[in-house]
């Protein structure tokens, strides 16, 4: 369960310009619900669901590049759809999740710690889930 401390350090991060889910300990423990201190796949892609949820507010099903807006440039979102309409689906979405998850992962492991989060890659990563 995300405790009210780390809402609060997000939300407070958030609104002072902070980069908060570049914190990659703060990113582990509020996605890491088995607990063992680092980011599977599976979390990634349940955290990564409950942000689109959370940038779609037309409910339409997918996000636009104004959605999307400082998690993927221009170019990037040109490069994850596929069908060319302007929009990420859910599952387009999860796919660029994935790829981002598997660049941040070098030893190939399955799992993201806190200093493959501080990578490029892994900060990459975190935009699409803050």
């Amino acid at each position: 369960m995300i405790s009210r401390r780390s809402i609060a350090f997000a939300v407070a991060c958030t609104l002072l310009g902070g980069p908060a889910w570049s914190a990659s300990p703060n990113a582990i423990k509020m996605f890491d619900t088995d607990n063992d201190g680092t980011l599977d796949l599976a979390e990634v892609k349940k955290a990564a669901t409950a942000v689109f949820a959370k940038l779609d507010p037309d409910h339409d099903g997918t996000l636009d590049a104004r959605e999307l807006r400082g998690r993927l440039t221009a170019k990037e979102l040109a490069v994850a759809d596929p069908d060319h309409d302007g929009t990420l689906t859910l599952d387009e979405y999860l796919a660029v999740v994935e790829q981002r998850f598997n660049a941040a992962n070098p030893d190939k492991d399955g799992t993201l710690d806190a200093k493959e989060l501080r990578s490029p890659a892994g900060r990459a990563l975190l935009r699409l889930l803050r």
